[in-house]
């Protein structure tokens, strides 16, 4: 700015040309501006990349594999709107100034660091415990602790494992067959096939003597039972089925043949 003021202190007002819209812009007070005789110009993008280039050149500046960084023009778009975004500026004013008509844009020009994320969400936990009691972070006792872990191993059983929420008792009378919160495991297969049989066993029993109330209770848990069982199978043929990757074995890599090509015929003088 002191380079280019004139005696009166105002930057020069000069006309350039915009390649991308191929057409000449008003007079604007340009930075990038240089005396030649008699009137002021604008620098051009060669020149201004020349500039660039030279000052990258004289500090130093190297990316991760030690070669020296180059910049755009735009990259300083960029740069401009992470440093003023992290420094407070609203994203929707930070819109208006680089000319954007979306804020979207604008926030696909801010850059996330590594170190941002992490305090943003320290800073997050941080703003939710302080709106929540305090007496919700504090060290629980053993007797506490030990409940906790009681609940899980009441959690487990001989068909798998209850799926009930922490602190909440079994609203489903501890039938377990029919209970939408029982996950199978294929290892207790053998035990509700045991039990499955034994309920077609009651059924034949019920119908036998005529108990029509049991027969339909029975029966469901049965269904039930079958429907457990399908699952386990499910979860065992899940469990041991291989994913192929498409990664050629060796025998197939060792096994392609390399065709040689014909040899091209001598080119001979007519």
């Amino acid at each position: 700015m002191s380079r280019i003021r004139d005696p009166g202190g105002k930057v020069p007002l000069v006309v350039s040309y915009d390649a991308c819209e191929r057409i000449y812009n008003p007079p604007m007070p340009l930075l990038f501006q240089w005396r030649c005789r008699l009137e002021d110009r604008a620098m051009s993008q060669n020149a201004l990349r020349d500039y660039l280039d030279h000052a990258l050149a004289e500090i130093g500046a190297k990316d991760a594999s030690n070669r020296l960084m180059r910049y755009t023009f735009h990259d300083f778009r960029r740069i401009f709107v992470t440093d003023a975004i992290m420094h407070g500026l609203p994203p929707h004013i930070a819109a208006l100034v680089v000319g954007h008509r979306d804020v979207n844009t604008t926030m696909g020009y801010k850059a996330v660091y590594p170190e941002e994320t992490i305090n943003g969400h320290r800073a997050f936990i941080a703003r939710r415990r302080a709106l929540r009691p305090s007496e919700e972070y504090r060290v629980p006792s053993d007797a506490e602790w030990e409940e906790f872990l009681g609940h899980f191993e009441r959690r487990r059983l001989s068909l798998g494992t209850c799926g009930r929420s922490y602190d909440t008792g079994c609203i489903h009378e501890h039938a377990c067959i029919r209970c939408p919160l029982l996950r199978p495991d294929p290892a207790g297969r053998p035990r509700l096939t045991e039990i499955r049989d034994n309920l077609t066993a009651r059924i034949a029993e019920a119908t036998a003597n005529g108990w029509a109330g049991d027969v339909d209770g029975l029966t469901l848990s049965r269904t039930a039972a079958e429907h457990q069982l399908d699952q386990m199978d499910q979860i065992a043929a899940h469990r041991g089925a291989a994913v192929h990757l498409g990664m050629p074995a060796f025998s197939d890599v060792a096994g392609q043949t390399v065709t040689t090509p014909p040899p091209r015929p001598a080119h001979t003088r007519p």
